[in-house]
């Protein structure tokens, strides 16, 4: 009888890590569009809440939202955190995640810039952030914590750990490019659009490249934190 001898190369009988699919990405944005439509209680049609509270309430529901879909996703089918990126990173990835931030407000500032210069397409549809930011110190601060904390974590989770990981299948290029559009389109159609586009861009691959959900989250982290703080000081100092 022939003695069994152990494999020389353990690893390559390991199954290939799972990845997320089309079925994720389906129930992620269901659910997430279902959350979504809590915010009517707090509207016109329920509450109908002051300009500051209402702004805090959809500051906050981004995230909310975010990771109702994400929390969805990942309880269908995969249960390793892993298979989404949500891993532990490095200082290095984090520090070039806040570059990539920082980055994202420049190209922001020009896209923006000259997309009100050419065209009339010049509404915000983020009023209402700015009305919550601009209520006083503590909503500012709450709005600093739903709009850089809260909301990357949860459009992060979702939109790059579920929806780009499962693209990705297809190549890097259709993966972080696709995933940043579908990103961008659930903005809205408006000026924020191609913003949302740029930092997807940029977020998807960072995770891409790092392997975590983390320096994504930095990204948007930093995008996300000028809103708040610029519409503070604006109020404090008067109409811009």
């Amino acid at each position: 009888m022939a003695t069994a001898h152990p494999d020389p190369h353990p690893q390559a009988s390991t199954p290939t890590a799972p990845r997320p699919g089309w079925p994720e990405i389906i129930v992620g944005l269901v659910a997430m569009f279902a959350a979504t439509t809590g915010l009517l209680a707090f509207g016109p049609l329920g509450l109908d809440l002051g300009p500051v509270s209402y702004g805090l309430v959809v500051a906050s529901w981004s995230g909310v939202a975010g990771l109702a879909g994400f929390a969805a996703a990942a309880l269908i089918r995969i249960r390793s955190w892993g298979a989404f990126s949500v891993r532990r990173t490095t200082w290095r990835w984090m520090l070039l995640g806040v570059l990539g931030g920082l980055l994202a407000l420049v190209v922001k500032y020009v896209v923006v810039s000259a997309i009100t210069a050419l065209t009339d397409f010049g509404s915000d549809p983020q009023g209402m952030y700015y009305d919550a930011a601009s209520g006083g110190v503590l909503p500012m601060l709450l709005t600093l914590l739903f709009l850089a904390v809260l909301t990357p974590i949860g459009e992060e989770f979702l939109f790059r750990g579920v929806i780009t990981n499962a693209l990705l299948r297809y190549g890097p290029v259709v993966g972080v490019v696709s995933g940043s559009v579908i990103f961008a389109v659930c903005h809205g159609i408006n000026i924020v659009l191609p913003v949302a586009i740029i930092v997807g861009i940029i977020a998807a691959e960072l995770m891409r490249r790092s392997g975590s959900i983390w320096p994504a989250v930095a990204v948007h982290a930093v995008n996300n934190m000028v809103l708040p703080l610029y519409a503070f000081f604006a109020g404090a100092t008067g109409p811009v």
